[in-house]
């Protein structure tokens, strides 16, 4: 189902702005207030709603009625979070896009910043603003420091910095370059697929953070970030319809890295350099990639399965 106007045309807008959705009932007009309220006007609101059971899809379509910038997609099943960030890029046409949650909020000149940056040096790929962390009931938690102002000419320096001081990943939900996103793997199945794909742009641009706080990240007990071990809630937040969970995880991680960096741009040189540094991490990381095994590895050899029940 859509609504709206189609972001196929000769001249889409300037940016198009992502809304990936799901079961966001209690918080997403705000989330689409504080886009409808940006003082940068020259974009589209894109919605894909994967699915919801609530009360979502709903709320959209009347927001939808009401502004014409507002185009509402919905998937037939549940394709995951990652799956549905990807889908909505891919319904995008403009020269930046931005993708946004339904219960994050962004400052009303945050389009309009990270515009101005953008269009002045086109050697930056992404743009964000300083984050400031609030509750369910938007009450200011505390400001946190994102710490990737990457504008280094290098990118192998870049990416570097990326995977050794990536802390909360809110870089992915400030104004990206749309030529760079398409460079990339955009984002993978499994947990924690924001980093690598943070980490892939930073090869194909510099990253600039602009020192307003104007990115507003809700933690509440329903958010996809509330507490990353309870499989539950990952299986119900992060994965596709009928999937529990993505066996080999931090392989996954770590292999997104190396394909990133091995069919970069970058000189051998630096792809030498960069491939010591994430043989580094493996080492580092080999407790976790053993416990994938000890725990995937089984069932896919066929072990660990209930055995069928008797012919009668």
């Amino acid at each position: 189902m859509n609504s709206g106007p189609s972001v196929d045309s000769a001249h889409p807008p300037l940016v198009a702005v992502g809304l990936a959705v799901y079961n966001n009932e209690r918080y997403v007009a705000q989330s689409i207030e504080a886009l409808l309220n940006q003082t940068f006007r020259d974009f589209v609101l894109i919605i894909s709603d994967n699915a919801s059971t609530d009360q979502t899809g709903e709320i959209c379509q009347r927001y939808a009625k009401k502004d014409q910038r507002i185009r509402y997609s919905r998937n037939a099943v549940n394709i995951g979070m990652n799956g549905n960030f990807n889908r909505v890029f891919g319904l995008s046409r403009s020269k930046y896009f931005k993708w946004a949650t339904g219960d994050d909020l962004s400052g009303p000149e945050m389009l309009a910043d990270a515009v101005a940056v953008l269009e002045a040096d086109p050697t930056i790929a992404l743009c964000y603003p300083r984050t400031v962390t609030i509750d369910g009931e938007g009450k200011e938690q505390g400001k946190y420091d994102d710490n990737l102002h990457l504008m280094q000419d290098d990118p192998a320096v870049r990416f570097l910095a990326v995977i050794e001081n990536t802390g909360l990943v809110n870089h992915h939900l400030g104004l990206l370059r749309s030529e760079a996103i398409h460079r990339t793997q955009l984002f993978g199945k499994y947990v924690g697929a924001d980093t690598g794909f943070i980490a892939e742009m930073s090869l194909y641009g510099k990253f600039f953070q602009v020192q307003k706080q104007q990115f507003y990240r809700r933690f509440h007990t329903e958010s996809s970030s509330w507490n990353r071990g309870d499989q539950e809630q990952e299986a119900r937040r992060f994965h596709a319809a009928n999937v529990r969970r993505v066996p080999f995880g931090t392989w996954l991680s770590h292999q997104r890295f190396w394909a990133a960096v091995l069919r970069s741009p970058l000189s051998l040189r630096q792809k030498a350099t960069v491939c010591a540094r994430l043989s580094k991490r493996v080492y580092w990381a080999s407790g976790g990639l053993f416990d994938d095994l000890r725990r995937d590895l089984p069932p896919l050899l066929g072990f660990g399965r209930p055995k069928s029940a008797p012919p009668k």
